[in-house]
């Protein structure tokens, strides 16, 4: 059986899912600030391949790192809850399964800690 990452076509997809997520990001007054001076592209390469791994694909992202890259951020619940809801947002306009985009969101929600600072 086929993995959500390989039913959605691959890096491909997941990539523009991604960069289609953070023109949205960079426009929430909730989040936008927390991506100000960032490595737009690097950042693009991570969370492509973070996703990718959240769908079934071949990346590996631990929770340390997870944790550790965003705990300088200082995120707080509010902007967590943000980032979701553009994620979702983002999701369906790519004609993504409800029961899929319920997925990578409980896999988001359930690292919620890791990137929870503030």
């Amino acid at each position: 059986m086929a993995t959500m990452f390989e039913r959605y076509g691959g890096f491909a997809t997941v990539s523009k899912v991604v960069m289609a997520f953070y023109d949205k990001a960079l426009d929430s007054d909730v989040i936008g600030v927390y991506f100000e001076n960032v490595e737009m592209p690097a950042l693009i390469d991570h969370q492509t391949k973070f996703i990718s791994q959240v769908m079934g694909g071949p990346a590996s992202f631990s929770d340390d790192v997870l944790e550790r890259v965003h705990a300088p951020l200082k995120i707080n619940g509010a902007a967590f809850d943000e980032m979701l809801s553009v994620l979702q947002e983002t999701l369906e306009d790519f004609d993504m399964a409800e029961p899929d985009i319920n997925t990578i969101l409980g896999e988001l929600r359930a690292r919620r800690s890791r990137v929870v600072h503030a």
